[in-house]
Order: C-alpha cells, then structure tokens, then sequence
C-alpha cells in the first residue's frame, strides 16, 4: 500500500457513549478490507487498547498529553504509524474533558491538535431528535479548531438516522457517518476501574466478528477513509525524529526481564514494554496465577498493575511463585512494581470480599486491603526525597494513580503532587525502595524520565 499517514480520532460528548465498542467496530472492519490498521488511545487507560489489541492482534499505544508533550508525542506517534495504512485512536471522556475543570489541558481536543487528527464524535443519540443539533454544535464552535469532521450516531433505529442525517448536514456541515442500532448482546461490560479486560469477557472473538459486520453495514467506511486520508502533517521523519534510544546491551548481552502478565496482572503501557526492548533487554512474559517460578536466568522483574485482588485465592495458593518471588527480591534482582504488583509483594491482602490472604510476602509486615472510595485518583508526577539506584534526589518522573486498596504503608521515597497542585501544599509521601526493588501505587510512564528505565537495566 502507498496510501500511508491516514489517521483518524473517535471521542465522544461524554463518557459511556460507545467510543470502545465503535472503534472496535471500525478497527475490526478496516482489517476486514485488509487494511494494515494500527489504534491508539488517549489519556492513561491500559484496557481500551487491550480490546484494540484483542481486534488487530497488535499493540494499541498510548497518546497522553500530560506524559509525552507535543514533541515525545508526535515522535512516538511516527514509530508507531510509519509503516501502516491508517490508524484509528480512541479518545478519553468527553472531547474538551482534560487534566482539569478550568481547561483543555490533557484532553482529546489537544491531542487531535497535536497529532493534526481529524475527528469523528460518537453521539449517544437514544432519546434525542432536534437536540442532537445543539450538542453537535457546541462541540463544533467552543475551539474553532476543533477539527470535527464527522459524527456516527449510536444506539438508534435506521430510520432515526436516515431523518436525522440530512438535518446534521444543514445544520452543521459534519459529515454523517452512519449509526448503530442499540444491541445489548454487543455492549461491554463495566468494573471498578473501567471495562472488563477481554479475557474475562466471554464470547469476545464474535463479539467482534458482529462488530465488524455491523460496521461495514451501518458504517460510511469509505467515508472514514477519506477524512482519514485529509489529516495533518506531524512534521517528524526519521531525519529530525528527536527521540533516539541508545541500548545499554546488545547483540548476546541483551539482558531477559520477566514480566508478569495473566488475567491478575495485565495493566502496561505499551511504550514501557518496547523502551525496556530498545535498551537491550528481552522481554518473557510469565504468570503469577499459573506458573510455578520465575523463567530461567531471569535478571530483572516487572509486576504491572491489574486485577490481583480478584485472584486473591488463586495467587495466595501458587505458594512456589510467591516464594521464587521473594527469595530473588530478597537476594536483589531488580524489580519495578505498581499498583496491583504492588499488592502483590506484601504480607497480606485482601479480595473483593474482604477476605485476607498471604501473598509474596517481600514487603514483610505489610497489609493491603479495601477502602469505600477511589484513592489517589489521576495524574501525579514523584520527585525522588532521597538518592536511590533509579532516581537522584530531585529528580522526577511522571505517573498515574487509579485504585481503590490501600496500603498499610504507601512509603516515603518519593513526594507525589497532582499537576493542580501548583505549590505542592497538598502534595503526599508515596513508593517503597527495598534492596533494589522501587514499588508503589503510581503507574509509572517511563519515557517521561527515561532515566529511571535505564539505570534499571544497568543493573541486570
């Protein structure tokens, strides 16, 4: 194919309108026509692009605003892309919704904006006529470049959008892009945290098979295509690519890290995965849930975040893992743990239920349990309080918190301040070091301080 550069964004009025399912539906028909497609989501999620890679059977990256800046972001977009007929990125929230109530800042708009992405809204448009019009145009005229190019209307009959479609048009010169008739057996189930991950859902695979022939039967594919083809240029080639990673090894050094990945444990960012690859490192993906010790010649340990609380049981009774866990953290293999990884290394934790069991146990004396409420919830960025292996004192990396258990100790490594916080006043101590083990609630992007990453690989 020649037809390279296409891209397109799919956001919404509001959360809850359809963006996972249609963009799943897009993906599933543009591979359909045997389009080499790629996908993309906006802001910090891990399960979005879960479904995305469940559809393609490829990585769907993370466009973060607060992470990357302009500059990281449109030259992560360029790898990624470079090689793909078009990419369809899913946004976050509503489109102008961002990082804070007063402002854009860290929303779908501005990474539209960035990445020069043309936008097509999903608009749950149950209940709705006339109306339709006012919330299409609000949208359209708050930014005057808010690059809206189409609207798809959801959870409507054929006939709703066949009147409504010539009225869009009139009103409001967006382009109607189809609609999808409101189907139960195809929605996706919610949980604490957002969405089921796919491997929880069952009957996923035609799930999407229907998603697909929906779309190429409700859908204006060649529409989207089109407005694809009429996207901006970023402006990065592989001459003035301003991001280059140098590896720490090669060729036969390359260093193994083991990366815990099951149905308990399944929350990366994608970039962090491929930065530990570009620094000289193979990745073995192991499970805490089913295997019974680390993959041999293991030299570093990654434990994401996930769902660990809801295998509690399981986990707790794989006593070889927990153990060949503790034993090489305690021995010193360095670890990089957030969140349910977390949860994972402490004495105790306890389970949807309340119910408490022992875990790996290397951060001894430690509990993990419930609370009523979100804890912690958006972005933070940790300034280091004290030297360690992987950050100086002072210097700092960006990260993201979204959970509901807590810790009888959060530790003290590291100082977290949300980006409202202009003076740091409301700002909390968080993240543990032992042995060479940096762990803790935040979600930690590594290429927004590659530093850290790679003093973790030095150490292998």
């Amino acid at each position: 194919m020649t037809d390279r550069g296409k891209r397109v964004l799919i956001s919404a009025d509001k959360s809850g309108s359809g963006k996972t399912t249609i963009t799943c539906a897009i993906l599933k028909a543009l591979r359909n026509r045997g389009l080499l497609t790629g996908a993309g989501k906006c802001g910090p999620d891990y399960i979005d692009p879960m479904f995305h890679r469940e559809v393609l059977d490829t990585p769907s990256w993370n466009y973060d605003g607060f992470f990357q800046g302009e500059d990281l972001m449109k030259s992560l977009f360029y790898g990624n892309s470079k090689d793909l007929d078009i990419t369809v990125i899913e946004g976050v929230m509503g489109y102008y919704d961002g990082s804070s109530f007063e402002g854009t800042e860290g929303s779908t708009y501005e990474t539209a904006k960035t990445l020069g992405c043309p936008v097509i809204l999903c608009l749950n448009a149950k209940g709705m006529s006339y109306s339709l019009i006012a919330v299409l145009k609000g949208l359209l005229d708050l930014r005057s470049d808010s690059n809206i190019r189409g609207v798809i209307l959801n959870n409507v009959r054929k006939e709703t959008y066949e009147r409504l479609s010539p009225v869009i048009r009139r009103e409001t010169g967006v382009m109607p892009l189809g609609f999808f008739p409101h189907d139960e057996s195809l929605g996706i189930e919610s949980r604490h945290l957002g969405l089921l991950t796919p491997d929880e859902l069952e009957g996923l695979k035609e799930k999407i098979e229907k998603l697909g022939d929906m779309a190429e039967k409700c859908l204006d594919i060649d529409g989207i295509l089109k407005i694809a083809g009429e996207a901006g240029e970023t402006g990065i080639t592989a001459e003035n690519d301003p991001v280059r990673i140098s590896p720490v090894f090669s060729g036969k050094k390359r260093k193994k890290v083991a990366v815990a990945r099951d149905r308990a444990f399944s929350f990366y960012y994608e970039d962090n995965i491929e930065l530990i690859k570009k620094l000289g490192c193979d990745i073995e993906y192991f499970s805490p849930l089913r295997d019974r010790f680390l993959p041999e010649d293991t030299k570093g340990l990654i434990i994401g975040g996930g769902y660990p609380e809801h295998y509690a049981k399981e986990l707790s009774g794989n006593t070889d893992m927990r153990e060949s866990i503790r034993k090489a953290l305690t021995d010193g293999l360095p670890c990089l743990a957030e969140c349910g990884g977390f949860m994972y290394l402490h004495e105790k934790m306890e389970d949807e239920n309340g119910k408490e069991y022992d875990m790996a146990g290397f951060l001894s004396g430690m509990n993990c349990y419930r609370t009523e409420g979100l804890r912690h919830f958006g972005y933070v960025t940790l300034k280091a309080e004290t030297d360690t292996p992987y950050l100086e004192k002072g210097e700092t990396v960006k990260a993201h918190e979204f959970h509901y258990w807590v810790s009888s100790d959060n530790g003290n490594v590291m100082r977290e301040t949300k980006p409202s916080d202009k003076t740091g006043e409301k700002s909390f101590y968080g993240m543990h070091l032992v042995k060479n083990t940096l762990c803790g609630f935040p979600h930690i992007y590594y290429h927004s301080n590659p530093v850290i990453l790679r003093r973790f690989v030095s150490l292998l």
